[in-house]
C-alpha cells in the first residue's frame, strides 16, 4: 500500500488519529506537526453528502455501461427488435464498418470533385447551400438540444469533479511548497471545496430547470402568457411583436434572477464569509440587485427594441446590420461603464500624493502612457478580494488600484502589477480581444440568418408563430457546443496575453516584485493552488500561478538594463 493511499485512509478517520503524536502526525500529513492544521486536512479529507452522491451516479453509470455491454452480447442481431428504442443507434453502429471502409474512395472522390474553376465553386456553394437548407427542414430541433445541453452539462460536471479530487488532496504540491504554508494550502481548498459545492448544486439546478424548459414548451407558454396580457389590459395584439418582445424579456429576467437568488444569497452570505472576504450587509446586496435590474431594463430594453427593428428592415442581410449595431452597442458600454455605471456601485477617489501615486505616475511617463486620472476604489466594501486594471480610450487612460490591493502589498509589487496592465496596453491585448469578440459575434449572426426563417425549429418547441427573439433563444440552444468551443479558445488566447504581460513587467525590472505579488495575492484570495489540468485549460482565463511564476522565472526573459 502506498503512503498516499495509507495517508488518505487515516484522515478519512479522523477520531482514531487523536491519541497519535504530532510527530507521527507529521509524518503523515507533510512538513508541520500542528494539531490544528492536521484537524483541517482531516476535515477536507472527510466526504459528505454531495461526494456520496457523485460516487453513486459514477458507480450507477458503470453499472448501465455493462449491463448495456450485457444486453448486446445476449441479444445482438435482435437487441432492436426487443428494445426498440435502440434501433437509432443499432442502425449505426451496424452502417460503422461500411461507413469506414468507404472513406478512402470518398477521399478519392472529394478530389476529383474539387472545384478548378469560379465556376465549379459556384456550382458547389448552391449545390451545398440548397442540401443544407433542407437539412434543416428535417433536423429533430428538440432532440438536439436535449442531446447537446446534456453533453456539455456531463463534460463540465466532469471538469468539476476531476478539479474536486484535487482539492481533497492536503499534501502540497511540490511545486508551491517553498512560498505558500501548508495552513494557507488547506485554507484555499477548504474554500475552493466549498464554491465547487454549490457550483455543482447550482450547475445541476440549472441544468434540470434548462431540460423542464425545453420539454414541457415553457417558452411558449410564457409568451403566449404576456401576449393574452398585452391583449387584455392594453389592447395590443400580436402586430406588436417589439413590445411583446420587451415584456418577455423583462418578465423572463425577473423569473431568471428569483431562480439564481437563492444560490447568489448563500455564496455571498455563507461561503464568502466563512472564508472571510463577504463585507456586504443584507441592504447593500439587495441595493446591488436592484440597481443592475434597473439598468437592465432600462438600458437593455431600448438595445433590444432597436436590434429587433434593424433586424426587421434589414431582410436576410440583417446579420451585416446587427454585427455592426453589437460592435457599436459593446464600444458605448465600454466608454460609459467606467464613468456613469461603475461610480453607481462604488466610490472612485483620486489616489492621495504620496510613495505609491509618485512610483505609477512615473512608470506610466517611463512608457509614455497617457494617464489623465489615477484612482483607488473602495473594493473593501463588498469584498477582501483585490485587483488593479486600466481603462480608457486614446488619450484619456485611467488606472484603477482597489484599497484591498493597497493592504496587502508593497510599494513595489503595486508597481510591478501595473506593469503588467500596461503590458496589455502596450501589446494591444484589449483591441486583439475585441477583434476576437466582434469575429465571435458575427459567426453567431451569420449562424442565425440560416435559422431565423425555419419554421420546422418554431414548431419543434411548440411555437405557432416565428418571432425573433423567441428564435435566437431556441438557436442559442443549438448553438451551444459551438459557443463552448469559442470561449475555450478565447480563454487559450486570454492566458497567452498574461505571459506576455507578466514578461513585459518583468522585462522593465519587476520580475522579483511581481512573483512576489502574484503570491501573496493567490494565497489572500484564496485562490486555486492545485488545479487540474483539464479544469484549467478549459475554464481559466489565467495561467495558474506556478505556470507564471516559472515563466517569470525563465531565464531566457532578461529584464531590461535601461
Amino acid at each position: 500500500m502506498s503512503e498516499e493511499t495509507s495517508e488518505q485512509q487515516t484522515l478519512a478517520q479522523p477520531k482514531a488519529s487523536k491519541a497519535e503524536s504530532s510527530q507521527t502526525l507529521a509524518k503523515k500529513y507533510g512538513d508541520d506537526p500542528n494539531s490544528a492544521i492536521d484537524a483541517q486536512a482531516a476535515l477536507i479529507m472527510q466526504k459528505g453528502f454531495l461526494d456520496d452522491v457523485i460516487d453513486g451516479i459514477r458507480l450507477g453509470l458503470i453499472v448501465i455501461f455493462f449491463i448495456c455491454l450485457i444486453l448486446v452480447a445476449v441479444f445482438a442481431g435482435n437487441l432492436p427488435t426487443v428494445f426498440p428504442a435502440s434501433q437509432p443507434l443499432f442502425d449505426f453502429a451496424k452502417n460503422l464498418p461500411a461507413l469506414f471502409a468507404s472513406l478512402p474512395e470518398c477521399m478519392v472522390a472529394a478530389k476529383e470533385g474539387f472545384p478548378k474553376s469560379i465556376e465549379e465553386a459556384t456550382l458547389l456553394a448552391a449545390v451545398s447551400s440548397a442540401w443544407f437548407g433542407e437539412m434543416l427542414h428535417r433536423i429533430p430541433y428538440k432532440t438536439c438540444v436535449l442531446v447537446f445541453s446534456w453533453l456539455t452539462f456531463a463534460w463540465e460536471a466532469m471538469l468539476d469533479i476531476r478539479q474536486r479530487n484535487r482539492l481533497r488532496e492536503v499534501r502540497r504540491p511540490v511545486a508551491i511548497a517553498q512560498f505558500v504554508s501548508r495552513q494557507a494550502y488547506l485554507e484555499a481548498s477548504a474554500y475552493g471545496l466549498d464554491k465547487s459545492s454549490l457550483v455543482l448544486v447550482k450547475n445541476f439546478f440549472m441544468q434540470f430547470q434548462t431540460t423542464a424548459i425545453i420539454v414541457y414548451d415553457l417558452t411558449p407558454w410564457m409568451w403566449n402568457i404576456v401576449g393574452d396580457a398585452m391583449q387584455t389590459h392594453l389592447g395590443l395584439g400580436a402586430e406588436y411583436e417589439i413590445t411583446r418582445s420587451i415584456a418577455y424579456f423583462v418578465a423572463a429576467t425577473l423569473i431568471s434572477t428569483m431562480l439564481s437568488l437563492p444560490f447568489d444569497l448563500y455564496s455571498t452570505f455563507v461561503v464568502e464569509k466563512k472564508h472571510g472576504f463577504n463585507k456586504q450587509t443584507a441592504g447593500l446586496f439587495f441595493s446591488d440587485l436592484a440597481k443592475n435590474l434597473m439598468l437592465t431594463f432600462f438600458l437593455g430594453s431600448p438595445i433590444l427594441a432597436l436590434f429587433l427593428w434593424v433586424i426587421g428592415k434589414t431582410g436576410s442581410q440583417f446579420y451585416l446590420y446587427a454585427w455592426a449595431l453589437l460592435a457599436a452597442v459593446q464600444l458605448l458600454i465600454i466608454v460609459i461603464y467606467p464613468t456613469f455605471i461603475q461610480p453607481m456601485f462604488n466610490k472612485f477617489s483620486p489616489l492621495p500624493e504620496g510613495e505609491l501615486r509618485t512610483a505609477i505616475e512615473a512608470l506610466a511617463s517611463r512608457l509614455g502612457f497617457p494617464l489623465k486620472k489615477l484612482y483607488v476604489v473602495d473594493g473593501s466594501k463588498r469584498s477582501s478580494h483585490s485587483n488593479a486594471y486600466v481603462f480608457g480610450f486614446f488619450k484619456s487612460k485611467r488606472i484603477v488600484v482597489f484599497d484591498t490591493l493597497i493592504e496587502q502589498c508593497t510599494t513595489e509589487e503595486i508597481v510591478a502589477i501595473i506593469g503588467h496592465e500596461l503590458g496589455h496596453w502596450k501589446k494591444n491585448h484589449v483591441l486583439r480581444m475585441l477583434s476576437a469578440v466582434q469575429v465571435q459575434t458575427f459567426v453567431i449572426f451569420f449562424a442565425f440568418s440560416h435559422f431565423i426563417g425555419e419554421e420546422a425549429m418554431y414548431r419543434s418547441f411548440g411555437m405557432d408563430t416565428m418571432p425573433v427573439l423567441i428564435g435566437f433563444t431556441f438557436f442559442q440552444y443549438l448553438y451551444q457546443p459551438l459557443d463552448s468551443l469559442l470561449t475555450f479558445a478565447s480563454n487559450v488566447m486570454s492566458r497567452k496575453h498574461e505571459f506576455e504581460a507578466d514578461e513585459f513587467s518583468k522585462k522593465l525590472g519587476y520580475g522579483k516584485e511581481l512573483a512576489s505579488s502574484l503570491i501573496k495575492l493567490q494565497i489572500e484570495n484564496k485562490g486555486n493552488m492545485n488545479p487540474d489540468h483539464m479544469y484549467s485549460a478549459y475554464h481559466y482565463s489565467h495561467p495558474p500561478l506556478v505556470e507564471r511564476l516559472n515563466a517569470i522565472n525563465d531565464p531566457d526573459v532578461a529584464p531590461k538594463t535601461e
